[in-house]
């Protein structure tokens, strides 16, 4: 996927001045690798947040719902919100050069422990042969009532991506 029209790259090191200072009084190099990406998104420029964050090899996301076109995909069905909400931190992760195969960590928050086993079912089949580091939280709520599952991504495309099962 790539990053629609309306979406931002920015590059720290433009924060840099002359003599090669970022704009803090920083050394440059304390800035210069550090992407961040948007996707256009409504609330990223009114809450001041990118979809994804890259810090030299490591890619962050922000959290992910099954929000799509501005309306709650799923509704009801945390399988179907999980796989919605990974896919679209994947496809963010994508526009900022990692791979399913580059996850490292993975974050669910749900709105009731019942809805853990249909999270974790999804989890699996996008992830089952990657094993990334993850973890399921319950929390109160999430923005919309309509959203059981809201997820995050960390990826690392730096060396060589394997899998070891022990």
């Amino acid at each position: 996927m790539t990053a629609p029209e309306d979406a931002t790259v920015r590059n720290d090191a433009d924060r840099n001045t002359a003599d090669g200072r970022a704009i803090d009084g920083t050394p440059a190099a304390d800035h210069r690798s550090i992407q961040r990406f948007g996707s256009g998104g409504r609330w990223e420029g009114v809450y001041g947040y990118s979809r994804v964050v890259r810090a030299g090899d490591l890619l962050i996301t922000a959290g992910c719902t099954a929000t799509v076109d501005g309306e709650v995909a799923g509704v009801g069905n945390a399988h179907s919100q999980t796989l919605t909400a990974f896919g679209i931190a994947l496809d963010a992760l994508a526009a900022a050069g990692a791979t399913r195969d580059d996850v490292i960590r993975t974050r669910m928050y749900l709105t009731d422990a019942a809805h853990a086993d249909a999270a974790g079912r999804a989890h699996a089949e996008l992830f089952g042969s990657v094993r990334p580091a993850a973890t399921l939280v319950v929390v109160a709520r999430l923005l919309h009532p309509d959203h059981l599952v809201e997820v995050e991504v960390e990826a690392y495309v730096g060396g060589q991506s394997r899998t070891i099962l022990i």
